[in-house]
Order: C-alpha cells, then structure tokens, then sequence
C-alpha cells in the first residue's frame, strides 16, 4: 500500500516541514539563535523542536535538546613532509549523555564548521536512542581533506586531533567511531595514541573508548556491510508498506563509496536491480542491472567508478531520468539538493548517508508524493554496530559471528516499526515520526532522572 497521498495529505495538514521556523522560534530566541537556511545544526534543532511539541517534552528539556552539552574546538600544528608546518582545527561536540556515554564519529573533510559538527552530534542522540542503545550523541573531526596528505601526515594529524581533544575521551564518557575520511587506519591510530598518554593502569581499557578498529585490534568485520545490514533491514520492513517489494525494485545509488559499494551488493543480493550509479561526478546505466561486484573491484582498481565497460557511461541528467522506484542517497551532506530534488523520479528515498538530504530538497520531494526514509533510522546500524564493538562481543562466548548481523536485523527491523507506530500516532512525515520515536525514550529518561540540583 503506498502511504505517498497520505504523507502529502499530512503535510499540509499541519505544515510539518523542516524549514518551517515558527515551531521552534520560542526556543531559538531564549538560547539566542538566529536560524538559517543549509545550516545543518538550525534545521536539525527545528525537527527535533518540532517533534518535541508534538511528543509534549517539557520546556525545560526542549532548551536542554536544543543545544550541545558541550563544544571544544582545537588547533594544533602538525609537521609536513617537506618540513614545513600547517595549523589544523579539529571539533568535539558532545550533545546529549543522558542516556549513556557519548558516541559519535570523526570526521575528516574540507568543508567542516561548528555547525556542521553540532548537527550531525545532534543527530547521533537522535539515533542512539532510536535503536535503544545506552549512549548519548557526539560528533567531531579536522578540515582537512585526507587526500591532500601523505600517510605519515595523515597520521599525525590524527595522533594531534586525538592528544588534543584527549581529555574529553573514555570508554564510560566519549566513545569516538569512524566517519568519513576516517577509516580503520585512522581509528588504530586513535587508539594507539590514546593507549600511549593514558595510565597504565587503565591503557587496555582505551580499546573501548575507540570503535571501527581493525580487526586485529578488537574491531568488527566491515563496518559498511554492517551498516548495509541496518539499511536493509529498514527496507524490508517498510517498503511494502509503500507498495514495492525489495526484489523487484529497481534501485538508482547516488554515491559508492565503501558505505555505497557494499549497500550497492547487499541490495543485488535480495534480487533488486541497481539500475543507474553515480558517483564523484561520473554516471552509469544499465536497465538490467549493473553488475555491482564488479563495479566495486574497478573502484578499488582505479579509485572510481568511470571507465567501468560493461555498463553504459550517462550524462547526470540521465542518472535522473532513468526509471527508479528507489533512490538510494550515500554520498555527501545535502548531496540530494534543491537543484537536485525535482529531477527525482524515485517513489522511495533512503537517506543511507548522515544529512545526505537538504531541507529544500526534501519539501520538494515530498511536494512531488514522494517517500523518504530518514537517516535518523536508516543510518543507525552504525550505532548498533559500535555498540557491540564496546560489548567486546568478540570475546564474548554467546556470540558467534553470525550473531552480530543477526542483531543488527534486529534492532533495526524494531527501530522502523517504532517509526512507523509513531507515523500513524503523531501523522507526520517518516523523519519526524523517527524524531518523535527517538524523544519518546528520551523524554522518560529526562521524567527519570530530573535536572540537577
């Protein structure tokens, strides 16, 4: 059955969209925020304000929400190959710990900005909660563009970051996960940095304060196909319910990184078809279906997905015009924008990647009937991953590998059928009907606990 008549129907109903300011504007004025557009930090807090009404937490804790617990930002000067020296600034924000220690990633990209940074921290409270694990949410990194560096700066630009911020870290306080630019590499020597200026005494326990570790060092078997698990795992329990079966579908992927490549075989795996990708500039089409595998292996051959012969090279505009019942978005924040957004033929979006959606862009998509899954939901087995991780569940003798995935099912699976309890419940959009599922628990926790003193 496709919800799409209904969710435009509740849109204009109540004017549930994520730009609409008069919600929150109460609040904003009393902590003295002045809202603007493509701010990821303005338009999160807005959701969350207005599903905060809508659940009926208290004033006190929508101002608590509303903004982080705490924010550090560092500069620090590292060493370049060449003898040289460059000064780098790096972000931790910590939002919420009401419901556990902080957890969160880091990232490492150009374009970073406290805002950016209090956003997507925002947004990992949000999904920590959903998913009803015990942590709270914090994000942090450096702007700095990875490639621009060789392996040795790289890492002591990461051994740097992590002495700086050091103090704010601990396995019952701040757990720090892997983002964007920041692989297992970079988390190893996270941990290894942290394990140098800690104690001896609690030195081992660092392994819990840092998760997306390599194997070798108490990490979990690929996080991504871990995170494609989580994503699936939404999917099957939410796209018949807008009239697709995941076998079916015929799937377009903006985005194939490693998060995107492995979604790309995950999906192919259940039978759908993976029709159009596209990717840092370059588009394919195959209206068989492309052959993601080996997609994935040229990737990894030549750093892209251009050159890629068995599948046809298209224009971008034709990326958009291929004919898709889902659009899987993978990439960049506000990678899907206004610009974007009315080319969009897809029935169904899925936000796979933190942000990838811009405010702008999803009232348009809405406008045009469509149905989007939000990453608050469908970029949570991530959380759940990092969260057996800190379990040490590798060690653990009642968990066999296959256990993992199987949980993360789960969790997910329990996570988009709260999310669909509270559509039906507050008549909203899928992103505020998360946001509404996610405040619930959080809003109890606060009735708990109370406010100190």
């Amino acid at each position: 059955m496709n919800h799409g008549w209904k969710y435009v129907h509740f849109m204009e109903r109540s004017s549930v969209t994520r730009t609409d300011r008069p919600a929150a504007a109460r609040i904003f004025e009393e902590i003295g925020i002045a809202p603007q557009p493509r701010n990821l930090f303005h338009e999160t807090a807005e959701c969350l304000l207005r599903a905060a009404d809508m659940v009926g937490l208290r004033h006190h804790q929508q101002i608590i929400l509303a903004q982080p617990k705490s924010e550090v930002m560092v500069q620090f000067p590292v060493q370049m190959d060449d003898g040289r020296h460059r000064l780098f600034k790096g972000y931790r924000v910590q939002h919420s710990n009401a419901l556990g220690p902080y957890l969160g990633g880091i990232r490492y990209a150009p374009r970073l900005s406290l805002d950016t940074i209090k956003g997507h921290a925002m947004l990992a409270t949000l999904r920590a909660s959903l998913v009803r694990i015990a942590f709270g949410g914090a994000f942090g990194g450096v702007k700095v563009s990875p490639r621009e560096l060789s392996n040795d700066e790289l890492m002591r630009v990461t051994r740097r970051f992590c002495s700086a911020i050091s103090h704010q870290l601990g396995p019952a306080y701040d757990v720090v996960s892997p983002d964007a630019g920041a692989d297992s590499q970079v988390m190893a020597w996270f941990l290894d940095t942290l394990a140098q200026t800690t104690p001896e005494p609690t030195r081992q326990d660092q392994s819990r304060t840092v998760m997306g570790k390599p194997v070798e060092l108490g990490g979990l078997v690929s996080r991504a196909r871990l995170h494609a698990t989580g994503v699936i795992a939404v999917l099957d329990e939410l796209l018949e319910d807008m009239g697709i079966e995941i076998e079916a579908a015929r799937v377009s992927l903006l985005g194939f990184g490693h998060a995107g490549s492995a979604l790309a075989k995950a999906l192919a795996a259940r039978g759908a078809r993976v029709t159009a990708v596209m990717s840092s500039g370059c588009a394919l089409y195959e209206s068989g279906g492309i052959d993601v595998i080996a997609l994935a292996q040229h990737r990894a051959r030549t750093g892209g997905i251009d050159g890629f012969d068995t599948a046809t090279s298209v224009l971008e505009r034709d990326f958009w015009d291929a004919p898709s019942d889902v659009l899987v978005v993978c990439a960049d924040d506000a990678v899907l924008d206004a610009k974007r957004a009315p080319l969009c033929r897809a029935r169904v979006v899925v936000e796979a990647g933190d942000a990838n959606v811009s405010a702008e862009a999803e009232e348009i998509l809405i406008r045009q009937g469509a149905e989007i899954i939000p990453d608050v939901l469908a970029c949570a087995g991530g959380d759940v991953a990092s969260a057996l991780e800190w379990r040490d569940v590798r060690h653990d003798p009642s968990f066999r590998k296959d256990d993992i995935e199987t949980h993360i099912r789960r969790q997910m699976t329990l996570a988009a059928r709260r999310v669909r309890v509270a559509r039906a419940r507050y008549e909203c959009d899928l992103r505020t009907a998360a946001i509404c599922a996610s405040l619930e628990r959080i809003g109890k926790i606060y009735q708990l606990r109370g406010v100190f003193p």
